[in-house]
């Protein structure tokens, strides 16, 4: 999952480099936290927080397999 969570979060940052994906595993739950360059921050959210919102469904999605949960913070 994590490198799904890379790979997307690479292909919409102008500075991929600087992308770090940190994940923190539970028993039953996975939280991802991403760090992007600050110029980057507004390209990951988008307006309104949509984009945000499409890469948490996404990676809910491929955990939804694992039978586990998951969740994604965007840290700046």
């Amino acid at each position: 999952m994590q490198t799904t969570l890379e790979t997307i979060i690479k292909s919409l940052v102008e500075f991929p480099e600087q992308v770090s994906v940190t994940e923190v595993a539970g028993e039953k739950s996975v939280v991802f936290e991403v760090k992007v360059a600050d110029t980057d921050m507004g390209k990951v959210i988008g307006r309104e927080g949509k984009i945000a919102a499409a890469i948490r469904t996404v990676m809910k999605a491929l955990a939804a397999k694992e039978q586990k949960k998951v969740s994604v913070e965007f840290i700046g």
